[in-house]
């Protein structure tokens, strides 16, 4: 399941119009503002899984992915959207321009690159290629293994392929990839696959991005 929120925050700047002067650009290193929002992401009992920059239109777009084990709520979405744009808007970190906040879920096609990817993608079919893979000379003995991930722990993973389990450390693996499997039972893990199950846009002024 996926779950996203989308936050508007708009500050007050300077008038616009005629002769108007445009408002200074305020440049955004993603690592930054990654260390600024991961407190919060972490007192929500979450994992910080990426923060990326970008553009919506004329506002700037700020994407914040988290993830937990047993999935996100939109409880915990909301709350990490509220508590996050109350740090960027305190810490002025965004600068004066308007942006919108959007905070998700990991969708399906999110590369499993960490063990906690891994365990949190157990019951699921898997792509991996080899880490060897894409390197010179690498052959046919490199080609990608498709499985299930019947466990994974902190060095490495167990695969079910063609009926047999067969044991990888994460050190041997590239990033892998979940198989999207149709006419999965709802009610196993991740059948809903990368479903938006709520989203909100609400632009304001005021340089807050909660709503309130």
């Amino acid at each position: 399941m996926r779950a996203e929120s989308g936050y508007g925050s708009s500050r007050p700047g300077r008038a616009r119009g005629a002769g108007a002067l445009a408002a200074p650009r305020h440049d955004l290193d993603p690592a930054k503002l990654e260390a600024l929002l991961a407190p919060v992401v972490r007192a929500a009992g979450l994992d910080l899984e990426s923060v990326k920059v970008g553009s919506a239109g004329r506002r700037r777009l700020l994407r914040v992915v988290v993830d937990a084990d047993g999935g996100v709520s939109l409880d915990d979405i909301a709350l990490v959207s509220r508590e996050a744009s109350v740090r960027l808007d305190d810490t002025g970190a965004m600068g004066e321009a308007p942006y919108t906040l959007e905070v998700s879920s990991p969708g399906v096609d999110r590369p499993l690159t960490q063990p906690r990817h891994w365990r949190r993608a157990m019951g699921r079919l898997v792509r991996v290629p080899p880490a060897a893979a894409g390197r010179p000379g690498a052959g046919a003995a490199d080609a990608a293994v498709e499985g299930r991930v019947i466990a994974a722990g902190d060095d490495g993973i167990i695969l079910e392929v063609d009926g047999e389990h067969r044991e990888f450390g994460y050190a041997e693996l590239g990033p892998g990839r979940v198989q999207v499997e149709f006419g999965r039972p709802a009610a196993d893990p991740g059948a809903q696959d990368a479903a938006r199950v709520g989203a909100a846009t609400g632009p304001r002024t005021g340089g807050r991005a909660d709503g309130h």
